[in-house]
């Protein structure tokens, strides 16, 4: 089959990317004539691309992105926008593929393809890794003038979900979400983003690139420091227990955003020991996360995340967690598998009980930690559940 993946996000096309399109895309290879139709700008850099890389099993075309330099603005929006334009006049000049595999978001794009993919009677798959407007509704929270204001992005997202012959989603919140508007299929399959254990633990081998003291306790945060993540609270509670005479771990950021230099402020007003690492390649978090003995899961109050990258990794490195995050879905995960403790969202007062109760029980932390390498094993290693992803595209 001629299989087209339209992906605006791919990481940034090393042979350590951890992006899900990429592997399915080397999956999918083996059998098939695959196309990665993606983005010419670079989002986790916020820069251009230099150069297409042609050194992939299968093609990859990178189609014209408009700049932004924040996440949450209106150059984003307008970047976004000329992409989509970008993958319709592509898709009109292209030869007809078997199958549109689409990334949502974004949502001009998958708008696009799923008009295309309908007028032409091409079977169009979708994989839900957000839900916009949902997550930028957050952000701008202002009531009536929100839901007006999003209103044009409610009616794409809801074009994308009804258009599709068959729905993955990276949880099963995302997937109810599509079937609510979608009357051909009767179930769409929760896929966790996930890694491949394999490589994980060969990362987790490499030499961290911080040394960790003898006797110290490590507590690791991994992701984007923007304002879906309420790191602050984290940092907060380390303050108060450090005021109650405990000894406090060292808190482990890896990442970057927004927020960074806020936070890199706030933690030395409060006199936390924060080690502040910036965006690091794949392997070299993975090597530094496995030094840690908890993590740290702080998802905002009404975020729209559900099953997220940051959770397979978690999983993966076999420590326990300390969730604030009131999505159901993940609070059930954490609590069926018993690999860490749910804490009340933004509760600096709550988080701090709960970290205490991790640094005083070595024991606990041992065996949630166990748990949660069990969870990854069964939930989250793409070797096994990417099959189902490959099977239904080859049923189709």
């Amino acid at each position: 089959m001629d299989i087209i993946i339209l992906a605006d996000f791919c990481g940034s096309f090393e042979k350590k990317d951890n992006s899900r399109f990429l592997y399915l895309a080397d999956l999918l290879c083996k059998e098939h004539k695959v196309e990665i139709v993606t983005s010419d700008f670079n989002h986790g850099m916020k820069e251009y691309f230099k150069v297409t890389p042609t050194d992939f099993p299968y093609k990859i075309t990178m189609l014209h992105e408009g700049r932004y330099k924040k996440n949450v603005s209106l150059s984003r929006f307008k970047g976004h926008y000329i992409w989509g334009k970008q993958v319709a006049e592509y898709l009109k000049k292209r030869k007809r593929p078997d199958i549109v595999y689409c990334a949502v978001p974004t949502l001009k794009a998958s708008y696009e393809a799923g008009l295309y993919c309908k007028k032409n009677k091409i079977r169009f798959i979708i994989d839900i890794q957000d839900l916009w407007p949902e997550a930028f509704q957050m952000v701008f929270n202002v009531p009536v003038m929100s839901k007006l204001l999003f209103a044009p992005f409610k009616y794409l997202a809801d074009s994308i979900y009804s258009n599709a012959d068959e729905i993955f989603a990276v949880s099963q919140t995302y997937v109810n979400r599509a079937l609510k508007v979608n009357n051909k299929c009767r179930n769409g399959y929760s896929i966790f983003l996930g890694t491949e254990l394999e490589i994980f633990d060969k990362n987790a081998k490499e030499v961290p690139i911080i040394k960790k003291r003898e006797g110290e306790l490590w507590l690791a945060y991994c992701g984007t420091l923007g304002k879906s993540y309420d790191i602050e609270c984290v940092i907060k509670a380390l303050a108060l227990l450090k005021s109650r005479g405990i000894e406090v771990p060292r808190f482990v950021v890896m990442g970057e955003g927004s927020k960074a230099r806020e936070l890199r402020k706030l933690a030395k007003q409060n006199e936390v020991d924060v080690s502040f690492t910036g965006m690091l390649p794949y392997n070299k978090m993975c090597a530094l996360l496995c030094q840690c003995d908890m993590v740290v899961n702080p998802i905002s109050c009404g975020a729209a995340q559900s099953i997220i990258n940051k959770h397979a990794d978690y999983a993966a490195s076999g420590l326990p967690v300390l969730n604030t995050q009131e999505n159901v879905e993940y609070r059930k995960l954490v609590n069926v598998y018993k690999m860490g403790i749910n804490c009340k969202n933004n509760d600096e007062y709550d988080l701090a009980d709960k970290i205490e109760i991790l640094l005083k029980d070595e024991h606990m932390r041992k065996e949630m930690g166990s748990n949660a390498r069990k969870c990854a094993e069964e939930k989250f290693d793409r070797k096994k559940t990417y099959k189902k992803i490959i099977r239904i595209i080859n049923e189709v």
